[in-house]
């Protein structure tokens, strides 16, 4: 009895130093969608040694210029083309960023023009943010735009924080009547989230709704996670569809491991992580 005493306290530290000698899990790949480069590529650079520094797998990110010297703002359509063509060849130079190009949908044909240019260049997202551009998503203006942006395969990435009064309605409304253009709406309407659960009756009325809106849960996915609402947000992740919903960070407001870390603590399973982080991003935009 006194030798088996005796073995008892080796074998568990044999156990011990096995569990504590084995290699940490691999860190899961995640495609950020939401990224401000305010600074062209000196932004790309300080984002991606964050990313590396937080020992994150970066597949790759969705890069936009909005928030720093461009506005995008109506009546200086030759600035956007401008701005639009040094992030065009910022991707170029960066295979890991997917460009997203912006327009002004107040500057009418210049805008169209506009879009079809980047389209034929190869960009996959259009940026659109009512606020930050000061005009309405319910101006009669914009509904050619995103229209025009379905037929030539562009996704159209509406901010949707609901800064604004209305915010989401008018985003839904608009969805409605182009649904051929496949929609990302950013931060899931922030604290008005509860409003995009009508998705789930959108669904059930024939002919109505053409599931042709995403969201990405940049920043509120940080709020939301062990919050006293996390339950509430999570049951609406599921209600809009979990193969509807992108990982974003909202750089450099918010870090990538911000975000990764909110998705983690978020009550889903395994596998609906995954499609969150990177797998709704592959189907979208036709990555690897």
């Amino acid at each position: 009895m006194r030798r088996l005493f005796a073995i008892l306290p080796l074998s568990l530290a044999v156990a011990s130093f096995a569990v504590a000698a084995a290699p940490a899990p691999a860190p899961q790949p995640v495609f950020d969608v939401h990224v401000h480069l305010r600074e062209g590529e000196a932004s790309l650079k300080t984002y991606e040694r964050e990313v590396a520094d937080a020992k994150l797998k970066l597949a790759g990110f969705a890069g936009m210029w909005f928030g720093g010297p461009y506005q995008a703002l109506q009546g200086d359509p030759d600035a956007i083309r401008r701005a639009n063509d040094a992030h065009i060849a910022l991707a170029a130079k960066h295979p890991e960023m997917l460009a997203v190009a912006t327009v002004h949908p107040y500057d009418g044909q210049a805008a169209l023009d506009e879009l079809a240019r980047i389209a034929g260049r190869g960009v996959k997202v259009l940026k659109l943010h009512p606020h930050t551009q000061q005009f309405d998503a319910a101006d009669p203006r914009v509904l050619p735009l995103v229209r025009k942006a379905g037929e030539l395969g562009v996704v159209v990435l509406f901010d949707n924080a609901n800064i604004l009064p209305g915010d989401s309605e008018r985003l839904f409304n608009v969805a409605i009547q182009a649904p051929k253009t496949r929609f990302i709406f950013a931060h899931i309407g922030g604290m008005n989230f509860r409003f995009w659960n009508i998705l789930a009756l959108a669904r059930t009325a024939d002919d109505f709704f053409a599931d042709n809106i995403f969201f990405d849960i940049s920043a509120t996915a940080v709020l939301m996670a062990d919050s006293p609402v996390e339950k509430e947000f999570v049951w609406t992740l599921r209600n809009v569809g979990i193969g509807q919903v992108l990982l974003g960070s909202d750089y450099p407001q918010l870090p990538l491991a911000k975000a990764v870390d909110a998705l983690d603590r978020l009550d889903l399973t395994d596998e609906e992580k995954e499609k969150i982080r990177i797998g709704n991003a592959r189907r979208l935009f036709g990555l690897r």
